[in-house]
C-alpha cells in the first residue's frame, strides 16, 4: 500500500452502512483489538492457572533465598611450570581463560572446579534436615560411601513406591583416547541406577544395563559407547523404558538404543539399536507429556539441529512423524521440562567436553516451532555463565508442590578423568515475563522467564514433600 502524505485528505473506503471511514484507523484499529484480546488472554491465564504460583514463588522465604544472586571472584593465577598437553594446544598463544584452567589438570584452580573427597557429601555423617544441601561439582557419595556414577543421566519418579530413581552412565575405568585424535572416553561399564526418596540420599541399585565383555558385535560390547540413559514408565504396557545414545568409538554409529524392564530397578533387557527415522542421532532425551505420549529429541545432521518425534503407543520405537528444529544452530544435551502449558528446552553448544553457553528455547506445541530466550544462568561471574557453571544440561526435574520450581542437573566433565566427572544441581524457576516478546508469529507470546541461579551451597524448600 502506498504511504500517504500527511497533509493529504485521507484514503477512505465506504462501509456496508453507508458512512465514510478511514482505512488507516480501521486497519490499525483491528491491530489493537487483537493485541488487547492477546494479552487480555495471557493476563487471564496467568491470574487464573499461574498468579498463586508466582506469588507462591516470590514470597516464600527460601525461594527468596534462592533467588539471590551469588557472585565468584576468581583471580586466574600467573602461569608456573609446564601446562597440561590439552590446555597448552587447544589456543597456546593467547591469554589464559577460566576454560582453560578448566582443561588444565595442573592448574592452580583445580580445587576451585573439583573439589577433593573431604568436601564431599556424605549421607552416613550427615543427619537432619539442615544438612540435606547441594554443593555443586563436589563428589556426591551414594549410602555405602562410595561416588555416585549416574552420568549423563535422568530420573523416575515411581509414584506407587514413592521414590526416585537416578538412571547415568556409570563410568568406573580409566579414561583414554580410542587413537591420538579421539575424544576422551570410557569403556561402557553400563547404566548405574540409585533410589531416593527425599533427592539426597542415594542408595546404590546396581547396573541394571550391563556392558558385553567377549561379544564384539553387540552394541554393548565394551569398546564402544553408551551416553545419556532416559527412562520413563509406560501406563498401558506397565514396562520400563530405556533409550539412550549408542555409537562406536569413532562416534560414526550415531544411533539409538532401547532396553526394557518390568521393574525400575531392572535389570533391563537390551532391544536394539536404530537411527531414528533414518537419521543419525547423538545427544539424546524422552520427554513424557501430560497424556501420556512419549518424544524423542536427539541431534542430527552433524549436531547441527534437533529432531523431534513421537514415539509409538509402547514407547519402543519412533513413529513417522519428525519435525527439525533449531535448525543451523548447533545445539546438543537437550533437557525438556513443561510449565503452565508452556514446553520448555534447555540446550548446550557443541565443544566437545569443553564448556559453554546453555540457551533455553520455548514453544507452545512439543513439535514447533521453538523459539531461542537466551541463556538462563544467573550469578557466578561472567565466564560462569557462559559456561553453564562449568558444565552441561542433563535433565531438568519438577519439584512436586511447588510449581514453577524445578532442579537443573548438569554433568560437569572432567576430561582427564571422566570416572571422576562431578554433578551440578541447582535451582530452576519459572517466574515472570520474558524480557521482551518474540517475534516468530504475530500472537507476540509472553513466554515466561527461565533462570538457573548459581549457589554455593542450596537445598530444597522446607516442606517439600521429600522431607516430610
Amino acid at each position: 500500500m502506498r504511504m500517504r502524505n500527511k497533509y493529504r485528505k485521507p484514503t477512505t473506503l465506504r462501509c456496508n452502512a453507508g458512512s465514510r471511514c478511514s482505512f488507516s484507523v480501521v486497519v490499525w484499529s483491528l491491530v489493537g483489538c487483537l493485541l488487547l484480546l492477546h494479552l487480555s488472554s495471557n493476563f487471564n491465564h496467568k491470574d487464573g492457572g499461574g498468579r498463586g504460583v508466582q506469588l507462591r514463588i516470590t514470597h516464600h522465604p527460601q525461594f527468596r533465598e534462592l533467588q539471590e544472586v551469588e557472585e565468584e571472584n576468581i583471580q586466574i593465577p600467573p602461569p608456573r611450570g609446564k601446562r597440561s598437553p590439552r590446555a597448552a594446544k587447544r589456543r597456546p598463544k593467547r591469554t589464559t581463560t577460566l576454560i582453560d584452567e578448566f582443561l588444565d589438570e595442573n592448574s592452580q584452580l583445580r580445587h576451585i572446579f573439583f573439589p577433593g573427597r573431604k568436601r564431599a557429601i556424605d549421607p552416613l555423617k550427615n543427619a537432619g534436615n539442615d544438612s540435606y544441601y547441594y554443593y555443586p561439582g563436589r563428589i556426591w557419595l551414594d549410602t555405602d560411601g562410595n561416588p555416585i556414577q549416574a552420568h549423563g543421566g535422568g530420573i523416575l519418579y515411581e509414584k506407587y513406591s514413592k521414590t526416585y530413581y537416578w538412571y547415568g552412565e556409570y563410568k568406573d575405568g580409566p579414561t583414554y583416547h580410542a587413537h591420538k585424535k579421539g575424544p576422551a572416553r570410557v569403556d561402557i561399564i553400563g547404566v548405574g541406577c540409585y533410589s531416593s526418596k527425599d533427592l539426597w540420599t542415594w542408595k546404590n541399585e546396581g547396573i541394571v544395563l550391563a556392558a558385553k565383555e567377549t561379544n564384539e558385535t553387540h552394541d554393548l560390547h565394551k569398546s564402544n559407547v553408551l551416553e545419556r540413559p532416559k527412562v520413563v514408565y509406560n501406563d498401558k504396557t506397565g514396562k520400563y523404558v530405556m533409550w539412550m545414545h549408542i555409537d562406536d568409538a569413532n562416534y560414526t554409529k550415531a544411533a539409538v538404543g532401547v532396553a526394557v524392564s518390568d521393574t525400575p530397578d531392572g535389570p533391563f533387557d537390551y532391544l536394539g539399536s536404530q537411527r531414528p527415522h533414518g537419521y543419525e542421532s547423538r545427544d539424546m532425551t524422552i520427554f513424557k507429556d501430560d497424556d501420556g505420549l512419549a518424544y524423542i529429541v536427539y541431534s542430527s545432521e552433524d549436531n547441527s539441529e534437533l529432531h523431534i518425534g513421537p514415539l509409538t503407543e509402547d514407547y519402543l520405537n519412533v513413529t513417522s512423524v519428525m519435525r527439525r528444529v533449531l535448525v543451523g544452530q548447533h545445539r546438543e544435551a537437550p533437557a525438556l521440562f513443561k510449565h503452565q502449558g508452556t514446553y520448555y528446552m534447555i540446550t548446550s553448544g557443541c565443544t566437545g567436553w569443553a564448556p559453554n553457553e546453555a540457551l533455553v528455547h520455548a514453544a507452545e506445541s512439543i513439535l514447533g516451532p521453538w523459539e531461542t530466550m537466551g541463556n538462563p544462568c544467573m550469578g557466578g561471574n561472567k565466564m560462569f555463565r557462559l559456561t553453564t557453571f562449568f558444565s552441561q544440561s542433563t535433565f531438568v526435574l519438577p519439584l512436586p508442590g511447588f510449581p514453577g520450581s524445578f532442579i537443573f542437573i548438569a554433568d560437569r566433565w572432567n576430561p582427564a578423568d571422566l570416572r571422576d566427572s562431578r554433578y551440578v544441581w541447582l535451582p530452576l524457576i519459572v517466574a515472570g515475563p520474558a524480557d521482551q516478546p518474540l517475534e516468530y508469529t504475530f500472537e507476540f507470546p509472553l513466554w515466561s522467564r527461565v533462570s538457573i541461579y548459581w549457589h554455593r551451597k542450596w537445598r530444597l524448600p522446607q516442606g517439600w514433600a521429600g522431607f516430610k
